[in-house]
């Protein structure tokens, strides 16, 4: 269905191929996964199925690259529109109407498609993802998950054989994550229908995949099965690095697969205490702290029709990482944007230390709490990494050099002529942490930090994470990744509804969580490890 024939993509200006002789094929009905590093050529990968790349991005392809028989040099994009749907990770960015049952229609109506055949397709696109409650709703009050469905939908209903996905799940949480996989699965194992999807969090997809085509970061790939690929990579999930450390043979690629081979080490680990062998690690160097942290009140938030934070106390003590987890919706945004001061607060009040910071303006508050948005992007403005640096060390009245150096911290080496739209998304939230953190502020703040990284990026966030609280910062992170909630937090705050619904140690509610417990924790319940250094760790303790 999806055939790459020695295909080579430069872009102009790029000093080499992001992608150079890449051949690999997808057969019909095939659930094919893309993993690589960021900016590894994924999205290149993905935007060549259909002809977008490079007749929209620019740049020059060599090789073929075939659908269905068809070669993307000899049919535009609006000719494989019928056979290629694509869905990017905000599927709001792609819609054009405003109505669930208008969305699902439209791309036919822009095919042609009679009347008729166009309404009997509509049902049956709602039966199938099983969003038919969904038809009258306007799209801009679904969830994440439901918008996912939705954007799948439209392509679906449109006729698309092939369904191209990039990050599909990088903004949900785990229940929304699994109800849209379980719906591709459907349609791949249902309708025959072959799915191309690129993830950075393995750990929810790789289970399920047929096929994995695996960018090796200069320009080429390997292709082949998910447990013979991810054996000794460093992007591998969790339960496939917990396989490879203890010689497990076949390595797993679930959390099925892997309790099966557990039991023995279930019992080597009965003795141990998971309270001995902690998750976070002190660096060995630390970034700018303080010592006080922030206590909230009955906070509420209040947008007139949705009461979106409803009466919360929370605590961020100092020195501290605290994880802020719920499904979308559950008001962990915000409440956070509460707490930056540049949000709404309806009710409630919270300080730093002793400072009562209720009704401050923005401005005195971001002298106490800085945050750093979903999107970190929007808080870059201008032209060049070193003009934003300048800026930053100006607003904050430090010494010229200030914010450059933290960069050079989080991640050395970004040029500082680059512009800021052009660097990584790994990068983009580097330069904005370092923005941030050029103010020394007691309290920082993350919504999302980990959406676009790969687990590399992941992990030297985390070791800056774990640097900002052993040098004194209350640090609080808003995140659907589960994984790396388990490799960073010491607390942990569950809330639904706006509400907080659980409160403790990172160990106690994620052991303990059905929706928010890390693949280790799965393996090895009802024991309460969290990582699999953490594992490591106890086993060269007890000698095992």
């Amino acid at each position: 269905m999806i055939e790459f024939e020695r295909v080579g993509v430069r872009y102009h200006d790029a000093p080499t191929p992001v992608l150079r002789e890449v051949s690999f094929v997808v057969d019909e009905g095939e659930f094919a996964l893309v993993a690589g590093r960021t900016g590894a050529g994924k999205s290149t990968l993905l935007g060549a199925v259909n002809g977008h790349v490079p007749q929209f991005t620019g740049g020059t392809l060599v090789g073929h690259v075939r659908i269905a028989g068809r070669d993307t040099r000899d049919h535009a994009p609006r000719e494989l529109a019928h056979l290629v749907g694509r869905v990017g990770q905000n599927p709001l960015e792609g819609f054009v109407t405003d109505t669930v049952e208008r969305e699902l229609a439209y791309g036919m109506e822009q095919l042609g498609t009679a009347p008729r055949r166009m309404r009997t397709r509509v049902e049956e696109t709602l039966d199938l993802l099983g969003i038919a409650d969904l038809r009258d709703r306007p799209l801009l009050t679904l969830s994440g998950g439901q918008q996912q469905r939705v954007a799948i939908g439209a392509v679906l209903a449109a006729g698309a054989r092939v369904l191209v996905l990039d990050e599909p799940t990088s903004a949900l949480d785990p229940t929304s994550a699994e109800e849209v996989l379980a719906a591709l699965l459907r349609l791949v194992h249902d309708l025959g229908t072959t799915v191309l999807i690129a993830e950075h969090r393995l750990e929810r997809v790789a289970e399920y995949a047929d096929r994995l085509v695996l960018l090796t970061g200069d320009g080429g790939v390997r292709n082949g099965a998910p447990a013979t690929l991810l054996a000794g990579m460093e992007i591998a999930p969790p339960v496939v690095q917990l396989g490879a450390a203890l010689g497990w043979r076949p390595l797993p690629v679930s959390v099925r697969q892997a309790r099966r081979l557990a039991p023995g080490l279930r019992a080597r680990l009965a003795g141990a205490d998971p309270d001995q062998h902690p998750v976070p690690e002190e660096p060995a160097a630390s970034l700018p702290g303080t010592s006080d942290g922030l206590l909230a009140r009955r906070i509420e938030v209040d947008y007139g029709t949705v009461l979106a934070v409803r009466g919360v106390d929370v605590e961020l003590p100092a020195g501290r990482v605290t994880v802020l987890l719920g499904r979308n919706g559950s008001g962990k945004s915000s409440l956070l944007w509460a707490l930056s001061g540049a949000g709404r607060i309806d009710g409630g009040e919270f300080r730093v230390g002793d400072t009562d910071l209720t009704r401050a303006g923005v401005t005195e508050v971001r002298d106490h709490v800085r945050m750093v948005p979903q999107n970190a992007a929007d808080l870059l403005y201008l032209d060049t990494v070193a003009a934003e640096c300048a800026t930053a060390d100006r607003a904050a009245a430090q010494r010229p050099g200030t914010c450059r150096a933290i960069l050079d911290a989080l991640a050395a080496g970004i040029p500082g002529g680059r512009n800021p739209r052009d660097l990584s998304e790994g990068q983009k939230l580097a330069l904005v942490l370092a923005i941030q953190l050029t103010g020394n502020p007691r309290v920082v703040l993350l919504d999302e930090p980990t959406r676009g990284l790969d687990y590399l990026a992941k992990e030297s966030l985390r070791r800056t994470v774990r640097g900002l609280a052993a040098a004194g910062s209350a640090v609080c992170l808003a995140t659907h990744d589960v994984e790396f909630a388990a490799q960073v937090a010491d607390r942990a705050v569950v809330m639904a509804s706006g509400e907080v619904i659980a409160v403790g140690s990172s160990r106690e509610v994620l052991a303990s969580s059905a929706i928010f417990s890390p693949q280790v924790a799965r393996v090895l319940a009802p024991a309460e490890w969290l990582t699999v250094g953490q594992v490591v760790r106890a086993l060269k303790a007890i000698g095992g």
